[in-house]
């Protein structure tokens, strides 16, 4: 009797310390969110070398990528093609599906304005502007 009057004190103190507590999943920065209305910002200014960070705040997953769709070839070196072969890692394509909850990052270092594109809902899009 004394182990299970203990193990729910246990219980108790840690239920009760876990109260009012709020875990915060954003990221800080560049970052970019999705939701069942679109890319939010629209449009992002950065500079050279910074990353940018999509986070994916729907319940449906997102496919972030270069334009245009669906060759995802705008941004210099990438294309749909590099998905899955040893290049992927460098190029402006999320090469799958950012799952609800997870995000999407990439590294900018060519200047320029980059329109990219939801290739799982083309009709969604936006852009990066990096100075």
């Amino acid at each position: 009797m004394k182990k299970i009057l203990f193990i729910l004190a246990l219980l108790a103190i840690l239920l009760i310390a876990g109260c009012g507590k709020k875990v915060d999943t954003t990221v800080q920065g560049n970052t970019i969110e999705i939701t069942d209305k679109g890319f939010s910002p629209k449009e992002l200014k950065i500079k050279q070398g910074d990353k940018v960070t999509w986070m994916n705040k729907d319940s449906l997953g997102h496919w972030p990528a270069s334009a245009m769709h669906p060759t995802h070839e705008k941004y210099p070196g990438s294309s749909i093609k590099k998905c899955g072969t040893s290049e992927e890692s460098s190029i402006f394509d999320a090469c799958k599906n950012v799952e609800a909850g997870s995000s999407w990052s990439f590294t900018f270092n060519e200047k320029g304005t980059w329109a990219y594109h939801d290739h799982s809902n083309p009709t969604l899009f936006g852009k990066v502007v990096v100075e």
